[in-house]
């Protein structure tokens, strides 16, 4: 479903997230941290995770590995690809990737964004639990 990222997608990941972060740079005046972000080291590290369709790059996530949970740092779509359901396959993904790693959460650094997309996503298995972590639940 999701690829780990190379060096030879670098370009490729901050082109993507500043597009997909473009009316959140127009909103606050100036680039939220994943724009400005040096994907560099996060690739060289296993977090960064690459969603393409047909070849094309259309979303991806950035997870932090911690030893008792695991850290959503960004999820992004290409514009084109929004509305199609990547967000929430991306979700599912770090879900069940989170799963496959041995914790029983994921945290968000961008939990104020994520309560939208959880009220959207209720169907997934996600429960939230403080304000900055989200609980994986056993049934959806």
């Amino acid at each position: 479903m999701l690829r780990a990222a190379s060096l030879d997608d670098l370009q490729a990941v901050g082109a993507l997230t500043a597009e997909a972060y473009a009316p959140y740079t127009r909103l606050l005046g100036r680039p939220p941290i994943p724009v400005s972000e040096n994907y560099a080291p996060r690739i060289g590290r296993g977090e960064v995770w690459l969603r393409e369709v047909q070849g094309e790059l259309a979303g991806l996530a950035v997870v932090e590995r911690h030893p008792d949970h695991m850290m959503l740092f960004s999820i992004a779509v290409a514009p084109r690809y929004q509305g199609a359901g990547h967000g929430v396959a991306i979700l599912r993904w770090v879900e069940e990737t989170a799963r496959e790693w041995g914790f029983g959460k994921f945290v968000s650094t961008q939990m104020r964004a994520w309560n939208g997309i959880l009220r959207s996503t209720a169907r997934l298995a996600f429960r939230k639990r403080v304000a900055a972590s989200i609980r994986i639940g056993q049934d959806g």
